[in-house]
């Protein structure tokens, strides 16, 4: 196994990002940290660091149990990594696309008075 592996090549190997670019894009805008500061993509993980990435309205926290270089098969990913991010990071995330909140094509003009009786609804439930 490997000592050190630059961290958006990792993300990409656990199947975090689907491109090595997407990851190091993400690391470069500072949505990727560790110990709460940005890293660089260049930066190398080491095996029990904590990784905090921000997803979209997800915030997700895994731990290196090994730093592997070559991408793994997606049922081999809990070798490698460990899932730390709370359920209820998954449940808002779930609410939010059950409700349709948050993305609307372009073009659709205003939402109907169903739509912004469940995005209202939705805003007191997460607090919003």
């Amino acid at each position: 196994m490997e000592e050190g592996v630059r961290i958006d090549k990792w993300l990409w190997a656990v199947r975090v990002f689907k491109t090595r670019n997407q990851a190091t894009l993400a690391c470069r805008s500072g949505k990727v940290r560790i110990s709460d500061q940005p890293v660089k993509p260049s930066r190398e993980v080491k095996v029990g660091e904590v990784i905090t990435i921000s997803l979209d309205s997800l915030k997700r926290s895994v731990k290196v149990l090994v730093p592997v270089e070559h991408r793994v098969g997606a049922k081999l990913v809990d070798q490698f990594m460990e899932d730390l991010t709370p359920q209820e990071e998954y449940k808002k995330l779930q609410l939010r696309e059950d409700a349709g909140f948050g993305y609307r094509l372009r073009g659709l003009g205003r939402p109907t008075k169903k739509e912004r009786r469940n995005i209202e609804i939705l805003k007191k439930y997460l607090g919003d």
